[in-house]
C-alpha cells in the first residue's frame, strides 16, 4: 500500500482541500424530513445528512435544502461538502443514481464520459482509490445519503 505524503495539498489537489477547509453546506436544518448519521467506530469518522424536499419536479420531489455534517478527516469532510453542492434541486430517483455513479468511480469501474460530467467535481475524489484505507472516509456520507433515502422511500404510500 502506498504511503501518504506529508503534504496533504500534494495528494488531494485544490478541489479536495478548498471542500475541507471550507466545507459548505455545514448548518443543521430547521426541519428536516430525513436525518440520517453514519459512523466509523475504527477511525472516528462521523459523517450525519439532513434533507428537506421541496416543490415536486417532473411529478417527484425534489431536495431543496442540505445539511453535511462531517467530523474526521480532511477526505470524510470534502466528502460531505462536495455531496451536498450536488443535492440541490435533485429529484430523489437522481440523488440515488448520483450516489450509486460514486459509488462506482470509488470502486474504480469504468464510467463513460456523460457519467463523468454528472459527478463535476466530485470527480476530484477519484485520487483517493490510490488509498484503499481512505475509500471508506470518502463513501461514508454516501452512505449517510442512501440511508436516508431507504427512510424517505419507506414512509412513501407508492414505495419510492
Amino acid at each position: 500500500m502506498a504511503s501518504l505524503p506529508d503534504n496533504p495539498d500534494a495528494l488531494y489537489g485544490d478541489v479536495i482541500m478548498d471542500h475541507y477547509r471550507s466545507p459548505r453546506h455545514r448548518a443543521p436544518l430547521r426541519s428536516a424530513d430525513v436525518e440520517a448519521e453514519e459512523f466509523n467506530p475504527f477511525c472516528g469518522d462521523r459523517a450525519t445528512l439532513q434533507l428537506r424536499l421541496g416543490r415536486p419536479r417532473h411529478d417527484a420531489p425534489a431536495i431543496e435544502d442540505v445539511s453535511a455534517l462531517a467530523e474526521g478527516c480532511s477526505i470524510i469532510q470534502a466528502s460531505a461538502s462536495l455531496l451536498a453542492d450536488n443535492l440541490h434541486g435533485r429529484t430523489l430517483e437522481q440523488a440515488a443514481d448520483l450516489s450509486q455513479l460514486f459509488r462506482d468511480l470509488m470502486q474504480g469501474k469504468p464510467l463513460p464520459p456523460v457519467a463523468l460530467s454528472e459527478l463535476g467535481d466530485l470527480e476530484a475524489l477519484e485520487v483517493v482509490r490510490q488509498y484503499p484505507v481512505r475509500i471508506k472516509c470518502a463513501l461514508l456520507p454516501w452512505v449517510a445519503l442512501e440511508e436516508g433515502l431507504r427512510r424517505l422511500s419507506r414512509r412513501s404510500p407508492a414505495g419510492g
